[in-house]
């Protein structure tokens, strides 16, 4: 036979065959990702839920007021203890499929964005495996958005707060918004020289001080609201359909912890307890907006503006502590820019030349400040900006993209369930994400425009 002209018979050449980022293990295969973690310093539980309360309590805390004002006293109560045990089911199921998947997987650790491309691409279903990456691409869009977003709110929170403090110190009106957007705008320059801080080492320490005036303003707010609370009965139980969506943006936005969960999980000596640590934490997390949000309407009315610090007295100790905090937000200001950056940065280095890092990404943190003091200027409205982040991003980020991922990682095993209980309390959970998301966003944002 002539090999050369039989060629035509011959298949063509196929291309190797595509290696896997993710290899499934047979489930008699025993595999403790616990043990197989590498960790210099691991925390314990104590440890782990004091983490979880930090990363849920940022500066939403201080605006929450705010949305019981818009939702109206007790409905926005009782919804907010409702989305304590929401988000912390969400948050439930995302570590416990992430756990499921270790196992599966052989892998000991794994971050957001990698268990969403994992939970598609060893999913059940074939024909959307190869759109796994895009599945992760999408979990880091939205979390940028999100941290990016809420380093607009601190931004006009620490703007508002040297504002109303010099203000009124000289007798000047304290509402002029374009005035505000001014101060937004002074800001450009110091911001921009601290985010130029690439190390945490520098910047850790002042996490915990910013921990401790949050905590003494939540103690601040009750003591200040009950000095000027009116009668219980004078205060509006409900306002409308608007306001409902508008608080709900916000409260999900204020005590939404999905981003830390897998970061501290992973980092745990047992994380077997994380189940423990979620409670633990989101109790504390939900009782102190409680008391922010329900003092702080109760006690300053329909007057009441964020952040909640300038609502207090003009006396000497309310405001030494809106002067520290509005520091203390500053300096926190370039902890909660550096880890979108990072998130940015690693897609954007492959871009050029490794020797031209070190001024490239200084360049993108430059414009990464311009953008969001820009964004700070034309909408300096802390309620709804914070409403908007929550209905677009969280719903996402905490209640469809977890529930997705639960359904891929539980549905071939250990299947859906009599009834199929786990798919349909999965979709209810989809279907609330996805209703916050659409009457959320454009309730907040139609705010927002409404302010321009």
């Amino acid at each position: 036979m002539n090999l050369e002209l039989d060629g035509v018979s011959k298949p063509p050449p196929q291309p190797p065959p595509e290696k896997k980022k993710y290899v499934v293990h047979a489930d008699k295969e025993e595999y403790d990702f616990a043990a197989h973690r590498t960790i210099a310093r691991p925390t314990n539980t104590f440890e782990s839920t004091g983490h979880l309360i930090k990363g849920c309590l940022g500066g939403g805390i201080l605006g929450i007021h705010e949305a019981y004002m818009k939702c109206g006293l007790w409905t926005s109560l009782v919804v907010t203890i409702i989305f304590g045990f929401y988000i912390s089911y969400c948050v439930h199921i995302l570590v416990k499929s992430a756990q499921i998947l270790y196992k599966r997987l052989h892998l000991p650790e794994m971050s957001y964005p990698d268990l969403a491309e994992a939970s598609l691409e060893v999913g059940p279903f074939p024909k959307l495996r190869k759109y796994s990456k895009w599945f992760r691409y999408a979990v880091d869009l939205i979390i940028c958005i999100d941290l990016f977003g809420a380093c607009c709110v601190y931004q006009i929170i620490i703007a508002k707060t040297i504002k109303e403090v010099i203000e009124y110190s000289e007798g000047l009106p304290t509402g002029d918004i374009d005035q505000l957007r001014l101060y937004v705008l002074t800001l450009l320059l110091p911001i921009l020289v601290l985010c130029m801080i690439t190390t945490l080492k520098y910047l850790a320490p002042f996490s915990l001080i910013a921990d401790v005036f949050i905590v003494v303003c939540v103690v601040a707010t009750v003591y200040y609201g009950l000095q000027t609370a009116p009668a219980l009965s004078t205060v509006p139980a409900f306002k409308d359909a608007v306001g409902f969506f508008e608080f709900c943006g916000i409260v999900v936005f204020s005590m939404e912890g999905i981003g830390v969960s897998l970061p501290i999980e992973n980092n745990m000596r047992e994380p077997k307890k994380f189940p423990l640590v979620l409670c633990a934490g989101m109790s504390v997390v939900v009782s102190f907006l409680i008391l922010v949000g329900f003092f702080g309407y109760w006690g300053f009315g329909e007057q009441s503006t964020s952040p909640v610090t300038l609502n207090f007295p003009s006396e000497i100790f309310p405001t030494v502590l809106k002067l520290l905090m509005g520091v203390m937000i500053f300096i926190t200001f370039a902890l909660n820019f550096w880890a979108p950056f990072n998130l940015v940065w690693h897609y954007m280095s492959g871009w050029h030349d490794v020797k031209k890092h070190w001024l490239w990404e200084r360049v993108y943190r430059a414009i990464s400040v311009i953008i969001i003091t820009s964004i700070a200027i034309a909408f300096p409205n802390i309620g709804n900006l914070m409403g908007l982040l929550g209905a677009f991003c969280l719903s996402n980020m905490g209640f469809i993209f977890p529930a997705c991922i639960d359904l891929l990682v539980v549905w071939e095993s250990p299947g859906l369930g009599r009834f199929k209980w786990r798919l349909w309390k999965n979709v209810a959970v989809i279907i609330v994400g996805v209703l916050l998301f659409f009457a959320g966003t454009y309730s907040n944002a139609k705010g927002l425009i409404a302010n321009l």
